[in-house]
């Protein structure tokens, strides 16, 4: 049985298949109707969600399952040893799709779980949004082999698994990151990714544009700090920090990237708001193939694979 947790449980020809599958299932979905049918989904949900939420519900019930969804701070999960929850609902569900604040817990829950757990985004990684990012690539290029992407912003969940998506595939991993969240912190994952020749770390951005096929950038502030008025102090020390390394006209000057985000957006903060809605952006194209990259993830953990 496998998870999907980081996406280091996959090697680059099972994330390449996953990709290659997700685009069949959307350029032709009834080819697949009913591959879930007497399916059951869990999805447990810590932190607030729209596109996850959305993509896993209608994909899986799209293709004929069931979906259970259960908000952890209304549950069991709250109160009672997570293992104890994780040997329950496993023996009831086929899948559980888990977005939680911490690794440690998504881990835990993968260890005691009768299923295949997915990490629907968690404070180190987020593997799905990867999925439907590389999906995103391979629409508009038919091939990794060549493309260069640019990240900028804090380095997050989201570009741990970026790096770990982009260099699994043969593709190149800018990073422009002068800073890290702590929970993101991870050396093994960072020397691997050297390790390929494929990653580099600079603070030109610019520079990184002009020689990149895609640029990517993310929140500034996590969204579950975003409206805290505890963190607003160190809100406004990272909008200073990060100005700088804003996606918008005069960074991108010289480049033809195409601009991706996965999304909630602030704009006027991260990205400008003319780059939003650019011929460039594929921010929404991002966003739809969560649900088709999603759908791939989980036939191929069932072991429907069409």
């Amino acid at each position: 049985m496998k998870h999907c947790i980081s996406l280091n449980e996959f090697s680059g020809e099972e994330i390449q298949h996953i990709v290659r599958l997700a685009l069949r299932l959307k350029q032709n979905p009834g080819a697949f109707a009913g591959a879930f049918k007497g399916r059951a989904l869990l999805m447990l949900f810590q932190k607030t969600s729209t596109r996850t939420r959305l993509s896993f519900e209608v994909g899986f019930g799209r293709l004929g399952g069931l979906v259970v969804v259960m908000n952890w701070e209304s549950s069991n999960f709250a109160i009672s040893p997570l293992e104890y929850e994780a040997r329950y609902a496993s023996r009831q569900t086929d899948l559980i799709m888990a977005r939680l604040k911490h690794h440690a817990d998504i881990r835990n829950l993968a260890t005691h779980s009768e299923v295949p757990v997915i990490n629907g985004c968690d404070d180190k990684y987020h593997p799905c949004q990867a999925l439907a990012d590389l999906l995103t690539i391979y629409e508009h290029a038919g091939t990794f082999q060549g493309q260069t992407l640019t990240y900028t912003g804090i380095h997050n969940n989201v570009s741990n698994s970026l790096g770990c998506a982009l260099t699994s595939v043969g593709a190149r991993f800018i990073l422009v990151a002068p800073e890290t969240n702590p929970a993101a912190e991870d050396p093994e994952l960072m020397e691997k990714l050297s390790a390929t020749g494929l990653m580099e770390r600079t603070l030109d951005l610019k520079a990184a544009a002009a020689r990149s096929n895609w640029v990517y950038t993310d929140t500034w502030v996590d969204m579950e700090f975003y409206q805290d008025p505890a963190y607003q102090e160190e809100k406004q020390r990272r909008i200073a920090l990060m100005t700088p390394f804003q996606l918008n006209a005069k960074n991108l000057a010289g480049s033809q990237a195409r601009i991706m985000h996965d999304m909630p957006v602030h704009p006027g903060f991260e990205i400008s708001e003319e780059l939003v809605n650019d011929p460039r952006s594929v921010i929404f194209q991002q966003a739809d193939n969560r649900l088709y990259a999603q759908q791939a993830l989980m036939m191929v953990l069932l072991g429907i694979d069409g």
